[in-house]
């Protein structure tokens, strides 16, 4: 099959029928996490700020399986009960990221899972080969296939 689910002992299990994440090709889809802690399953106590730090977690678990870090998001949607809230959850999320961070969507809801106060999805890009790569053309150190160019490298 061509798409992959992902899942992290580290991070909350799925409370319905879907996969925490998908990963097809270079593309990966996080589903949108809740401040649940893994290890009970519960709402982690505290305001926005807790919340928002223990989705930022969750999804940095979700990402490790992959050898992710948040550098390999390219797009947020953070859904939250109330953008009064705002200016707290985003300074929470700006601790997680280093430019150039994601694009990003906020929008508030009537409600989400759990009576939680935000949850974020993700679109991540898995770029580690080419990141492996010396010339940046290709995947390889120095693949000398016809076109490439050659490594710039010397």
């Amino acid at each position: 099959m061509l798409k992959q689910a992902i899942t992290s002992s580290n991070a909350p299990q799925a409370v319905g029928p879907y996969s925490p994440g998908i990963q097809l090709g270079d593309f990966v889809y996080l589903s949108g996490q809740i401040p649940l802690d893994p290890n009970t399953g519960d709402l982690v106590a505290g305001g926005i700020k807790e919340q928002t730090k223990q989705v930022l977690k969750n999804i940095e678990a979700v990402l490790s399986e992959l050898g992710l870090e948040t550098r390999h998001i390219v797009k947020t949607t953070v859904f939250m009960t109330d953008l009064s809230e705002f200016s707290i959850m985003n300074e929470e999320y700006a601790s997680f990221f280093e430019e150039p961070y994601p694009a990003r969507s906020a929008v508030q809801v009537a409600a989400l899972p759990k009576n939680a106060k935000v949850e974020i999805e993700c679109l991540v890009i898995n770029t580690l080969a080419y990141e492996t790569s010396q010339c940046g053309c290709c995947s390889q150190q120095d693949c000398g296939e016809e076109g490439c160019g050659g490594c710039p490298i010397e």
